[in-house]
C-alpha cells in the first residue's frame, strides 16, 4: 500500500529549501508573519490542485478559505487608505499651525523670555480666590531674581507683571526666565500654575503620532495642545 504525504507549505508555495539551516541564511525565506495577500492566494490555489482526489475540500472548509481571503484583501486596502488618511492629515495639521509663527501664546509654567528694558506679563487661574499671591523669578540657573507679592485676589484670573528689574532694582539681562508662584487659599499656601506669553518662532510635526510642537525660543518645545491663549 503507498502512503501519500501532504505537500507542505514550503512545497505549495515551490520553496527550494528543504530545512531550516539551508533556509535561515537565504534571503528568500518565507515566514507566517511576512505572508501577504498574493501569498495567501498562491498558497490556496496550490491546495486545490493538490487536494486528494477521494477526500477533496468541502464546500464549508473551501467557503471559509476564500471569506478569509477577502477579508484580508479588505484589511490591506483599509490600512493603506488609513495610512494615507493620516499622513494628508498630519500635513494639513503642519499648514495650518504655520499661521501661528509670530502670535503670542498662553502657556503654562513655560519659560519666558526677557528682552532688554522690558517686562513679562503672567496670569494665574484662582478659581477660588487667594488672600495672598507670591510670584517668584528665576534666571536660566535657577538663581531667584525677584519676589513679588500681590494682596487679596477675587476668584477668577489673576493678571500679574514683572517689570524686568531685579531685587535691588536694576535691569536683569535680557535672556530665559522662570516665573512660580505660590496662593494662600483657604489659609494654606499652594503652588499654582503661571501662564505666560511668549512668541512663537517655529512649528516642528511628530511623524510617529502627529503632535505638533512650538518653538519659542526657549530650547524646549511646547505641545500645541497645552497651549491656553494666543494674541496678537
Amino acid at each position: 500500500m503507498t502512503t501519500t504525504t501532504a505537500p507542505t507549505s514550503a512545497d505549495l508555495l515551490g520553496s527550494k529549501v528543504t530545512s531550516y539551516e539551508a533556509n535561515k541564511t537565504s534571503s528568500a525565506t518565507l515566514s507566517a508573519a511576512n505572508m501577504g495577500k498574493q501569498d495567501f492566494l498562491k498558497l490556496f490555489t496550490a491546495q486545490l490542485n493538490n487536494q486528494d482526489p477521494l477526500d477533496p475540500v468541502k464546500n464549508e472548509a473551501f467557503v471559509a478559505q476564500l471569506a478569509q481571503f477577502s477579508q484580508l484583501e479588505a484589511l490591506t486596502n483599509i490600512q493603506t487608505s488609513m495610512d494615507g488618511f493620516v499622513n494628508s492629515m498630519s500635513a494639513e495639521k503642519l499648514l495650518g499651525s504655520a499661521s501661528l509663527i509670530g502670535k503670542r501664546i498662553s502657556v503654562a509654567d513655560a519659560p519666558s523670555q526677557l528682552v532688554e528694558g522690558g517686562s513679562i506679563d503672567a496670569n494665574i487661574d484662582l478659581p477660588q480666590g487667594a488672600t495672598g499671591v507670591q510670584l517668584s523669578i528665576s534666571d536660566a540657573n535657577g538663581n531667584k531674581v525677584q519676589d513679588l507679592v500681590a494682596g487679596a485676589q477675587l476668584p477668577g484670573t489673576a493678571n500679574l507683571s514683572w517689570d524686568g528689574k531685579d531685587s535691588l532694582g536694576n535691569a536683569a539681562p535680557a535672556g530665559t526666565y522662570y516665573l512660580t508662584a505660590n496662593a494662600v487659599v483657604g489659609g494654606k499656601t499652594t503652588k499654582v500654575s503661571v501662564n505666560t506669553l511668549a512668541t512663537v518662532r517655529s512649528i516642528t510635526t511628530n511623524p510617529t503620532d502627529g503632535s505638533i510642537s512650538l518653538d519659542v525660543g526657549s530650547g524646549k518645545p511646547i505641545l500645541l495642545s497645552s497651549v491656553k491663549q494666543i494674541s496678537q
